[in-house]
C-alpha cells in the first residue's frame, strides 16, 4: 500500500443532522454550504466528496469549492428501487426511461468536476416502508432473492449508463438498503461484468454487516475503485448484531472518528494494492464532537499514518 495524504477527502456529513433526514436535499442548506465547504478547507481537508444540491448548479458549487482552495473526490449515487416507490416501470416506456435521469445527471456533474469515477449504490429509504430501516439493520433482515435479483439488474443498466459515458461506477454497500450483507454484495459483483462495475466499499458498513472485510478487499483488490472509510465502536456493533434495531436508532452513539473507534482501518487499507491510485472518502455521519472538531480529528488522523505527496 502506497496511499498518500492526497487521496484522503471528507464527506461533509459532519455538518448535518442525519436524524432528521437528509438536509441536502433542503433549500435553506444552500445558505449553510459555504460554511460548511470553509470549515472542511480549515479542517485540513483539500478535498470534499462531491455534492451538488438539487438546488444549486453545478457552476456555482465547483464556483465555491475554487473560492475554499477544495477539489472534489467521487461522489455518490443512490438508485431506487421503483416498487419501493409503488412503482411499476412498464420495458421500454418513457417512465423506465426517465427512472434513470439521476444517473444521467450525476454523470454530468462527475464529468464538470474533472472525476471519472463515481460510488453507486442501492437505496436506503428513510420516509417508512423500507423493513431494513425501520424495524433491523445490518442482519439481512427481510432478505428475498427476487428482489435482489430485480435490483442487481436495475444498478447494471446504471452502471452501464455511467461506463457510457466513461466513468468507472463503483458498487458501495450500505446497511439499511436491500444490499447490505457480504453475500448480497457478491451476487451484485458477480452478476455485473467487473468492466461495467467496480467496487466502492464502505469499510464501516461492511464491519456493522459482520462481513470479512479483509476478505472481501483480498478478492476485489484488483476491483476496488474507490472506498468509504469510517470508523466505529465495536462494542456497540457487536451489540447491534445481537440485538438489531431500526437504523437511526442504531446509529446513535455508533459512528466516530477514524482511530477512535476499534474497526481496523489501516489494516484494512493495507489489502489494497500497492500502485492503488482511487480516492478514500473520510466520513463520519454522526459525529462524537462539534462538526469542525471531527473534522480536524479526521484529518489528523490522516496526516498521522500518511505521508504528504
Amino acid at each position: 500500500m502506497t496511499l498518500d495524504r492526497s487521496q484522503f477527502a471528507i464527506n461533509t456529513l459532519q455538518w448535518t443532522d442525519l436524524a432528521k433526514g437528509w438536509e441536502y436535499d433542503d433549500p435553506a442548506f444552500l445558505g449553510k454550504q459555504p460554511r460548511v465547504l470553509a470549515e472542511a478547507a480549515e479542517s485540513g481537508f483539500a478535498a470534499v466528496m462531491m455534492e451538488v444540491l438539487p438546488t444549486q448548479t453545478i457552476r456555482a458549487y465547483r464556483e465555491l469549492l475554487a473560492e475554499n482552495g477544495l477539489r472534489a473526490a467521487p461522489g455518490y449515487l443512490q438508485v431506487p428501487l421503483p416498487e419501493s416507490h409503488g412503482v411499476t416501470l412498464e420495458p421500454g416506456s418513457a417512465a423506465e426511461f426517465r427512472w434513470f435521469d439521476g444517473v444521467r445527471r450525476r454523470a454530468d456533474e462527475t464529468h464538470a468536476l474533472g472525476l471519472d469515477t463515481l460510488f453507486l449504490s442501492a437505496e436506503m429509504v428513510t420516509g417508512g416502508g423500507m423493513p431494513r430501516f425501520d424495524e433491523a439493520a445490518g442482519v439481512g433482515h427481510a432478505f428475498d432473492r427476487a428482489r435482489l435479483e430485480r435490483y442487481t439488474d436495475l444498478l447494471g443498466r446504471a452502471a452501464e449508463i455511467l461506463t457510457a459515458e466513461g466513468i468507472r461506477p463503483a458498487f458501495h454497500n450500505h446497511v439499511g438498503s436491500w444490499v447490505e450483507t457480504r453475500e448480497e454484495i457478491e451476487h451484485v459483483l458477480a452478476a455485473i461484468p467487473e468492466s461495467v462495475l467496480g467496487a466502492g466499499f464502505d469499510l464501516g458498513h461492511l464491519f456493522w454487516a459482520g462481513a470479512d472485510v479483509r476478505g472481501m478487499l483480498r478478492e476485489h483488490r484488483d476491483r476496488i475503485a474507490a472506498l468509504h472509510l469510517k470508523d466505529l465502536d465495536v462494542d456497540r456493533v457487536r451489540r447491534l448484531r445481537a440485538e438489531p434495531g431500526p437504523y437511526t436508532r442504531s446509529t446513535d452513539d455508533l459512528f466516530l472518528e477514524p482511530g477512535r473507534g476499534g474497526v481496523p482501518l489501516l489494516e484494512y487499507l493495507g489489502e489494497l494494492p500497492d500502485a492503488f491510485g482511487g480516492w478514500i472518502v473520510v466520513e463520519v455521519d454522526r459525529p462524537s464532537m462539534e462538526p469542525l472538531a471531527s473534522a480536524r480529528a479526521s484529518w489528523k488522523w490522516v496526516e498521522s499514518n500518511f505521508p504528504a505527496v
